[in-house]
């Protein structure tokens, strides 16, 4: 009797792979010079067919379709073997290297990949399976001439490309930084997951040889290695990818939090238009940060005829007073100032003298948005607060 994991978990594993590739193949056909992205791509898909070939039912399946016995073994096979070369060969170009190494490497392993995968459907014709088998065959077939051969093959060409892989990212690993060394510090235990299924299923064909039936390590242990082998692959080769993208989403979801405050301070400031826009909400997160940046600069070029050069040297007087460094009470100061235009604006009152531009670029919104909580803006949130200050 056979065992192992049903159907559900074999196909709901290659659906996700499958799902994640083709969502990544529009981009990988629109930036053809991106090789990295367009293997990873070529990876999933090749990992989806591993689990899609290897659940029992797609084995009855291919066996009834083609009238021949266990051939969806060879067709697995060729789909794990082809997977973890293509792995071998990605890290292979994916590391930094001279290009003529680079290239005599791809050579040896493709050539190396594509002679195993032959010799693995060449050694099954010369081979006898008549009994099918869809979970257990290379328990069933471990003593069978030329079937023999053929599943020693697979495993040790498996088991060497993903256990060189795995050396290699760790080996990088410790040469880079950032998104890249946290995915291939997920790719090591990954690969070594699939070391670890390559070397239960020989572990169980080896005791086959001397007498003995480990055959649940086949179709009940090693499974379990698979599925998380093949997540984790995933998520190794994808934190790369979209690292540098989520650290900037970060960074402007970040930014738009610290802009804030400034932004409903100066909510009731009268602009164009560009504050009160509402945006999709499928917007990315830098694009409302583009916004609320143009928005906040708008109200602050709304304000510039009512800011007052008076209120600013009164807070930054009384800011100094309170203990502030001179650089934070130049930033108070032009809060308080910010705040009273404001309130100026609101009672169409303008100061006597010249008015002058609150804020002079982009890296001075964040700390004048922190500002706004220190307790020398609160006088000048009165709507008297920029008459008062040009009496005193």
């Amino acid at each position: 009797m056979e065992h192992g994991p049903n159907n559900l978990a074999f196909y709901i594993c290659g659906f996700l792979l499958l799902l994640i590739g083709l969502v990544k193949l529009p981009a990988a056909i629109r930036r053809r010079h991106d090789m990295l992205l367009r293997a990873a791509v070529l990876l999933l898909v090749i990992a989806s067919t591993v689990f899609f070939f290897a659940a029992p039912d797609s084995i009855a399946l291919i066996n009834d379709l083609t009238g021949i016995q266990n051939f969806a073994a060879p067709l697995a096979y060729t789909a794990l073997t082809a997977f973890s070369g293509a792995s071998l060969l990605l890290i292979i170009n994916w590391r930094p290297a001279l290009p003529e190494q680079t290239r005599r490497a791809s050579r040896i392993c493709i050539a190396v990949f594509c002679i195993v995968i032959l010799a693995i459907h060449v050694l099954f014709w010369l081979g006898d399976t008549p009994v099918e088998q869809r979970t257990l065959f290379d328990g069933y077939y471990a003593s069978t001439p030329y079937i023999r051969e053929m599943i020693l093959l697979y495993l040790l060409a498996q088991g060497a490309a993903t256990l060189t892989t795995s050396i290699l990212c760790w080996r990088w690993s410790r040469e880079v930084t950032g998104s890249l060394r946290a995915g291939l510090l997920i790719l090591v235990p990954a690969y070594l997951l699939h070391v670890t299924y390559d070397g239960l299923k020989l572990v169980a064909v080896v005791a086959r040889w001397t007498g003995h039936r480990w055959d649940f390590l086949i179709d009940q242990v090693a499974p379990l290695a698979a599925a998380p082998s093949a997540l984790l692959v995933v998520t190794g080769f994808a934190v790369p990818l979209a690292g540098p993208r989520l650290t900037l989403t970060f960074r402007a979801v970040r930014r738009l939090r610290e802009l804030t405050p400034l932004w409903e301070e100066l909510q009731v400031v009268p602009t164009p238009g560009s504050m009160r826009t509402s945006l999709p909400w499928w917007s990315t997160p830098a694009v409302r940060l583009t916004a609320r940046m143009t928005a906040i600069f708008d109200a602050l070029l709304s304000l510039a005829p009512y800011c007052d050069a008076e209120v600013r040297d009164r807070a930054f007087e009384t800011a100094v007073l309170s203990g502030e460094s001179p650089e934070r009470a130049e930033t108070t100061a032009d809060a308080a100032m910010i705040v009273a235009a404001a309130n100026s604006q609101q009672s169409e009152i303008r100061p006597a003298e010249s008015s002058e531009i609150p804020t002079s670029g982009t890296s001075h919104l964040v700390p004048l948005s922190r500002t706004l909580t220190s307790p020398v803006i609160r006088q000048f949130r009165r709507p008297s607060g920029a008459i008062e200050s040009r009496s005193t």
